[in-house]
């Protein structure tokens, strides 16, 4: 008997899918050569040319905001807005707002890039920027929530995938974080003042600071992680039921642990210890969402001979592992009281970042690409093995030098003579630290170089590829 044509489906919406994956790649490099200049500066200072607008101080905002909010942002937004209609078999709902949250979301990005330079700044750790693009960004935000949880609520399959939780659960903290540190009183177009004053202006900041990182850079990208990795492997998630336990240990955990930011400050005691408490609780569920991802491998490790990508994805949750456990122990406040205020911490926040942040980035932006464009695979598999070793070699040189730099650094500040005074100066400090700022810049531009050798494989993938509509499939009626 002759099969009956079907007649042609829906197909997804993937037009805003290609325009943020297109754009992570960009902002990645804009963001990591600030970066690379700013390392430079620290190392040379003269480097800044005696110009007001390339100083330290005013690069080094726009550095954190282009690396977290325009270069993973721009992940985030793909990587969500292509999981929930996947894993939803259902078309982003209203298209129209999707492309309002791409246009909205470069528009700050750019305000970002000419204010901060310009030295229009609120001062608070990754939230520098003024009142007028604070409501915008509320505004793409809003809106951003209305297509991703829009798509949930039209999706044609009734089980939500856990990838879409933490994606849920990051849209949400994200807004409300947001809203609350930035409340500000505006005195002029460019400049505000805080709602909040003394230690509870430090204690809102560092909540929010601290979920920054628990939300836009962990939730989110863990979202990515337990979609790319079994797609990558062909291999489903290790355990599904770790993956919801995981889920709701962390969000509940994660929200307590901004107090270990200020240790030792005049905010009480009681309220610093349960920041301590709550980040060493962290551990575990932290813990169980790496071993969960590394897990799905199970049976299936000859796999990581032969894709590089896997070898970004997986490698990413190695550094995620130690970046939460290192975290949790440089919370304890007798840690704290060595590590607080050097470049320890900075090569935590880079593991973090580089390692974990950065790597699941690029090795689910290689997987999403490719397939944006029709094809199967990215041009060149040669290239994508060279980024991966080029850039895990500037990790290690950049962390490694940042955990040295940093602990001797403390251990100069607290040197002390018997009759009570210093051994060391600060600028003796400063002078050894510095062999360790010159290494850190090697590791940076290795891992610029990565990026660029990634832009390069993603023209020649685009440029060889062809845009075709993909159908939504037929879902069964027990779906």
């Amino acid at each position: 008997m002759a099969s009956v044509a079907q007649p042609a489906g829906p197909v997804y919406e993937d037009g805003v899918v290609r325009a943020f994956a297109l754009a992570t790649v960009l902002w990645g490099i804009v963001g990591m050569l600030v970066g690379v200049v700013i390392a430079a500066q620290l190392a040379w200072p003269e480097l800044n040319l005696g110009i007001p607008w390339l100083s330290y101080g005013r690069l080094r905002p726009l550095h954190t905001n282009a690396v977290i909010f325009a270069f993973g942002g721009c992940a985030l937004f793909a990587t969500s807005y292509h999981v929930v209609q996947r894993t939803g078999q259902t078309r982003l709902f209203a298209p129209a707002l999707a492309w309002f949250t791409f246009a909205g979301w470069q528009l700050v990005i750019l305000l970002a890039a000419i204010t901060l330079p310009m030295g229009f700044t609120s001062g608070k750790e990754y939230a520098e920027l003024e009142w007028p693009i604070d409501i915008l960004i509320t505004i793409v935000w809003v809106v951003y929530a209305i297509v991703f949880f829009g798509t949930v609520g039209t999706r044609k399959i009734r089980h939500i995938y856990v990838a879409n939780w933490f994606f849920g659960g990051f849209i949400l903290a994200v807004a409300l974080l947001h809203v609350v540190n930035s409340a500000e009183i505006p005195v002029s177009l460019w400049k505000s003042y805080s709602a909040y004053a003394g230690v509870q202006d430090a204690m809102v900041q560092w909540w929010y600071g601290h979920n920054a990182v628990g939300f836009f850079l962990t939730a989110g990208f863990l979202g990515m992680m337990y979609y790319y990795i079994p797609k990558q492997a062909g291999r489903p998630v290790y355990s599904y039921r770790l993956s919801i336990v995981h889920f709701w240990a962390l969000i509940f955990t994660y929200m307590w642990a901004g107090p270990h930011h200020l240790h030792y400050t005049a905010l009480p005691d009681w309220a610093q210890s349960v920041g301590m408490v709550f980040s060493l609780i962290l551990l575990a569920p932290s813990w169980g969402g790496m071993i969960n991802g590394i897990m799905t491998l199970s049976g299936a490790w000859n796999k990581l001979r032969d894709d590089p990508i896997l070898k970004f994805l997986i490698v990413s949750l190695s550094f995620y592992g130690m970046s939460t456990f290192e975290g949790p122990m440089m919370s304890i406040k007798t840690v704290n009281a060595l590590s607080h205020y050097t470049d320890w911490t900075i090569g935590h926040v880079h593991s973090g970042a580089l390692g974990w942040v950065g790597l699941i980035t690029i090795g689910s932006m290689y997987h999403l690409i490719p397939r944006m464009f029709g094809r199967v695979e990215m041009y060149s598999k040669r290239a994508i093995e060279l980024h991966f070793w080029i850039a895990t070699i500037g990790i290690v040189l950049y962390i490694a030098a940042m955990w040295i730099a940093g602990v001797m650094q403390g251990l100069m500040w607290r040197a002390v003579n018997p009759d009570g005074t210093l051994v060391y100066t600060f600028v003796e400090s400063v002078k050894a630290t510095h062999p360790f700022y010159i290494i850190r810049l090697c590791g940076g531009l290795l891992y610029l170089g990565g990026m660029l050798i990634m832009a390069w494989n993603v023209i020649k993938t685009v440029g060889a590829g062809k845009v075709e509509p993909q159908r939504i499939p037929a879902v069964l009626a027990h779906a």
